[in-house]
């Protein structure tokens, strides 16, 4: 897309904020996303039956936008020991473990309910 004053006096091309260089030769980095903290957030957790009388507890009630959602969801396998998925913005951890990862999510920060 070109710029509405390319070509004329007016033109100014534009630069990176953080160095000064033109945005096709700029090197910086991108911004680090910036999420909300954990003691503002408040997650649900409860678990449900699938088919076969299988149990999975679920994460539910964390804006995605605002966690990050696949670095909690490694944390929470590695300390309970279960397999997992992110589905449909919301943790899902294979098994019976609602107190496990309650107190996982508590000692991270997160108010649990």
């Amino acid at each position: 897309m070109t710029r509405l004053f390319a070509g004329t006096p007016f033109d100014i091309p534009p630069t990176c904020d953080r160095c000064g260089e033109l945005e096709e030769a700029c090197k910086c980095p991108p911004p680090a996303h910036e999420y909300l903290p954990a003691e503002k957030q408040t997650a649900k957790v409860f678990t449900e039956r699938r088919k076969n009388k299988r149990v999975m507890t679920i994460v539910k009630d964390l804006n995605p936008e605002e966690t990050d959602l696949p670095k909690l969801l490694s944390e929470l396998k590695s300390a309970i020991g279960a397999g997992g998925s992110l589905q449909e913005n919301q943790i899902e951890i294979q098994g019976d473990h609602l107190a496990r990862v309650q107190e996982k999510l508590k000692s991270i920060g997160y108010r649990v309910r």
